[in-house]
């Protein structure tokens, strides 16, 4: 885990997911501090993150947002967290703290089981353009 960097936050997501993948694109428009990295859950890297935080494989159906020493969050949580880096508008996502966590998890648990039938799958994780290898990991 030495090798990650130290000043970035780490996205860690499913990379056949359709939706996945337009979240990814997302936050790389909206990320004006530069302040996220990006592993597919299915790369080697991304297992061997999810076992040095001690992730179960329960919880890989998630997007796991890692904060290099200091804490890791998935589901909600960790959509919220994403959040908080964006500017304007979407700071007022933040309103949904509010939300107990068990309902939050809920809503999010019942988007990612239907993700793959509403958005579709791909066969393989999607490889990043030149301008944006610098954003993987």
């Amino acid at each position: 885990m030495e090798s990650l960097p130290k000043d970035k936050k780490i996205i860690l997501f499913d990379g056949v997911c359709n939706l996945c993948d337009s979240a990814v694109q997302f936050i790389i428009k909206h990320d004006k501090k530069d302040v996220f990295r990006f592993v597919a859950l299915q790369s080697e890297l991304g297992t061997k993150i999810c076992k040095y935080l001690g992730i179960s494989f329960s919880k890989m159906d998630s997007i796991i947002l890692y904060n290099p020493g200091t804490a890791y969050f998935y589901k909600s949580s960790a959509v919220i967290e994403i959040a908080k880096n964006f500017g304007g508008f979407w700071k007022l996502l933040l309103i949904f703290r509010i939300v107990p966590i068990f309902i939050s998890d809920k809503i999010y648990d019942y988007v990612a089981k239907n993700r793959y039938n509403w958005y579709g799958k791909k066969e393989s994780c999607m490889l990043p353009t030149t301008e944006l290898k610098s954003k993987f990991l």
